[in-house]
């Protein structure tokens, strides 16, 4: 990029200033992050501009850049997806160049294996060898044979990529190393000039095999900076490719983005075109330098319905941007490169640019893809109807003579009239009036933008912490009577604090959010639940049986319904000792961490500060500690007494437990001694388990917990605003302690507010320079209305009443 104007010469070091500045202030620095800025700052004075051309392969990606260029450096072909990063740089006319890397050998190895399982290859063993790569690209010409092409189907692609791979290994074995990736100068290769580079790099077995290209290009478009970057599809069948594209777009490197889109050909966004451009809006670095290329723009014209779907798919995604663009990349370039670089003694082409297309074996020519495009144009697609061009193709011509045959008769202004068609020219001039007109003064605008609200911010900050200090007493009687004056608002806000915290801290066990809590809970619930287990596993018939039979000492047996009241008593007490046990332990353990909390509260220092003590704050929770427990005591005897009581589902028809009961009461029924009811004592067991599971778990899962978070709402938030109205009413007992120190304080406050006052007014001298500064660049690039806010001297004034009023 050219150097910055004498007047932004420091332009980052005025900006790192204001952030400094803006960081130094711990009550702003979390308001507002400073990364945003940080990237445009990058952004403006970085020497680079990378434009990133991004999209599907076979998207036209490389020909686009190719016809920006109006000459033929990457390579480009229907069904061939290049796994190159290619980058293209200025560079004056007499140092033109290119610098060639290659894949490594295992990389090209591990490429091979991928492709071969995408193909359902047996994958070769080693393509050093000779053998196998013969016996692969065998395989590979079958493939394409059965698909009927090259370019007929993904696995014709896929095989013709894969043949291109082992033809470029097995061509440039000495070149390529083993582990590393091998770079060669353009006079490694005895090339004299970039053309000869670009024709070697751009024949599909060597692009195959080459990691990275850096051209290095005369072209005005390149100025400044520019560079377009070229790299695989983001649908590459090699997925190491792919995920290189979209680091790229993510990459803080990249500036812009050329979106080269394939919508025009399939009607719709593909689901990697749509992830595409999820993650350019996710990079703060590109922000709205998007560029979005509908290429192949020419299917269209052929196809009412395809162009339709394109209309709707730009007006629904597409409408909030104007930087929209429809072009034919192989029309315009090509339709370029005849009209400047043929004539009719070449055949427009057919003896030298398109020499490769057109050579054949069996005494015809071939067509080449542009001769095939343009004839169609000229015939099908509509657009000379309104032009002076009555061109004709005839169907007992081939191809190429028609093609011969219509630039002979209408030359030149058909080829302007088709580039003019393909959407090219329009696009090299947006492109290219942003990178040379617009570019540098947007990214100083964003740069400015993006500081905008951090300047207001300091800005405001520094006049109300130096119109507050301005405003401070200077003299002690009168920072004392001050002091004094604000002790009441300070009783009372402190009381607000310690409520606000209390409140805090109880919703956040109501809403499940204190972890601590929710542990202690889940050890409650877990413990409740074992201890059932236990007392179910450890039941003993025989000692309720007893106990039933000393109830009543006139009778020498007992029924079934005697040992299951007994059973009932039993369990419903264990299961209270329990509930009674752990939930002292949590309220215990909950009201140490709120005791904890609040000492760790700066409200709790400044309530030491202003009384001398913490107001009998510590032992107002130990008290309530002891009241939630005698609270929650009574509560889980509550619960656990109901216990005693059937599930109201125990005796319904129809379900398990009845059909238990009756099954236990027949087995119980066969004697009347102690024996026939301890054969019952497993089914017994289970009558107990059907009857208070569902209980306990009703217990534990909705009634216990709403009852603990009432009571700790309905106890310590009124405590915590009784405390609150005990601390305000102790106003004369913080006065009588505060006068002992506050003389000493109010003259350590006044020398504080001095040097504090000093220190903000030189702060403001330093936003002052810098913001100065950054104005004086900003003019020079002609953004007076992007000017940054400065702290004019009469900003720090103090309006007379408002001194008044605060000293009264």
């Amino acid at each position: 990029m050219t150097e910055l104007l004498p007047q932004c010469s420091n332009l980052a070091g005025n900006v790192n200033s204001i952030i400094e500045l803006f960081k130094g202030e711990s009550s702003l620095r979390n308001q507002q992050d400073t990364s945003k800025i940080e990237i445009a700052l990058q952004k403006a004075i970085s020497p680079k501009f990378e434009i990133v051309f991004a999209g599907a392969f076979s998207a036209g990606k490389s020909m686009l850049i190719n016809a920006l260029l109006e000459r033929e450096l990457l390579y480009s072909a229907e069904g061939h997806a290049t796994g190159t990063e290619c980058y293209i740089e200025y560079a004056e006319a007499d140092e033109e160049r290119v610098v060639l890397t290659f894949l490594s050998e295992v990389e090209i190895r591990t490429l091979v294996d991928t492709v071969c399982q995408n193909l359902q290859l047996t994958n070769p063993s080693n393509i050093n060898s000779p053998e196998y790569c013969s016996q692969l690209n065998q395989y590979c010409q079958k493939i394409i044979e059965q698909e009927g092409g090259e370019g007929k189907s993904e696995r014709a692609k896929q095989a013709q990529g894969l043949k291109l791979l082992i033809e470029g290994f097995t061509q440039n074995r000495e070149r390529i190393h083993t582990l590393h990736n091998a770079t060669y100068s353009m006079e490694q290769f005895h090339f004299s000039n970039l053309a000869e580079a670009a024709s070697f790099a751009r024949r599909g077995s060597n692009s195959a095999v080459l990691k990275r290209l850096e051209y290095y290009c005369h072209h005005p478009l390149l100025k400044d900076g520019n560079v377009l970057v070229d790299l695989p599809g983001i649908d590459a069948p090699v997925q190491k490719d792919a995920a290189l594209a979209y680091r790229k777009i993510e990459h803080p490197d990249t500036s812009a983005v050329v979106c080269v889109l394939k919508a025009a050909s399939a009607g719709e966004l593909a689901t990697e075109e749509t992830e595409l451009l999820e993650k350019i809006r996710s990079n703060a670095g590109i922000r709205d330098r998007v560029f979005y290329v509908f290429n192949r723009i020419d299917e269209t014209w052929y196809s009412a319905q395809l162009k339709q779907r394109l209309e709707n798919l730009i007006q629904t995604q597409f409408r909030d941007t104007s930087r929209i663009y429809k072009t034919s990349g192989l029309l315009g370039f090509y339709g370029y490169q005849v009209k400047n670089q043929t004539n009719i003694n070449q055949r427009y082409g057919l003896d030298s640019i398109f020499t490769e297309s057109v050579k054949n074996l069996g005494g015809e020519e071939e067509t080449p893809q542009f001769v095939s495009e343009f004839n169609n144009y000229c015939a099908n697609s509509g657009k000379l109807l309104a032009t002076p061009f009555k061109v004709s193709i005839h169907g007992y011509e081939t191809p190429n003579k028609n093609y011969f045959r219509v630039l002979s008769e209408w030359g030149t202004p058909l080829l302007e009239q088709l580039i003019a068609d393909s959407g090219i020219e329009e696009f090299r001039t947006a492109i290219t009036r942003y990178l040379t007109e617009e570019k540098r003064p947007q990214l100083f605008a964003n740069l400015a933008d993006d500081l905008q609200s951090l300047c207001i911010t300091l800005k405001n900050y520094y006049q109300g912490i130096y119109s507050d200090l301005e405003s401070q007493p200077r003299e002690i009687e009168a920072m004392k009577a001050l002091e004094l004056n604000h002790l009441n608002q300070e009783l009372k806000e402190v009381g607000e604090k310690l409520t606000k915290h209390i409140d805090g801290y109880v919703n956040a066990v109501v809403v499940n959010s204190d972890k601590n809590f929710e542990e202690d809970f889940k050890k409650l619930k877990a413990r409740m639940v074992s201890r059932l287990d236990e007392l179910l596993n450890t039941f003993s018939v025989k000692n309720a049986y007893s106990q039933a039979t000393l109830n009543h000492p006139r009778n020498a047996t007992a029924p079934l319904l005697a040992v299951l009241v007994e059973a009932f008593y039993y369990l419903s007490n264990q299961l209270e000792d329990v509930l009674i046990e752990e939930s002292t332990s949590l309220i215990s353990r909950f009201c140490q961490r709120l005791l904890d909390a609040v000492r760790q509260g700066d409200y709790y220092r400044q309530i030491y500060r202003l009384l001398g003590n913490d107001g009998h704050l510590e032992n107002q929770l130990k008290q309530l500690e002891l009241q939630l427990i005698h609270a929650l005591v009574s509560e889980a005897r509550t619960e656990c007494d109901r216990y005693v009581r059937e599930n109201h589902n125990f005796y319904n028809e129809g379900t398990f437990s009845i059909f238990q009961f009756r099954q236990t009461v027949q087995q119980t029924a066969q004697g009347y001694d102690c024996e026939s009811i301890l054969g019952a004592e497993p089914a017994i067991r289970q009558l107990l388990k059907l009857d208070f599971e569902p209980k306990v778990s009703v217990t534990i899962q909705k009634n216990f917990r709403q009852t603990i978070n009432n009571t700790l709402k309905n106890q310590l938030i009124p405590m915590a605003k009784k405390q609150a109205d005990t601390i305000l009413q102790q106003f004369n007992q913080a006065r009588s302690y505060l006068e002992q120190t506050l003389e000493q304080e109010a003259a350590e406050k006044i020398a504080n507010n001095a040097r504090k006052q000093e220190e903000i007014h030189q702060k403001i001298e330093d936003y002052n320079q810098a913001i100065n500064s950054l104005n004086t660049c900003l003019t020079a690039m002609g953004l007076q209305k992007n000017h940054l806010p400065v702290i004019g001297e009469q900003e720090l004034e103090i309006v007379p009443e408002v001194v008044n009023h605060s000293s009264n």
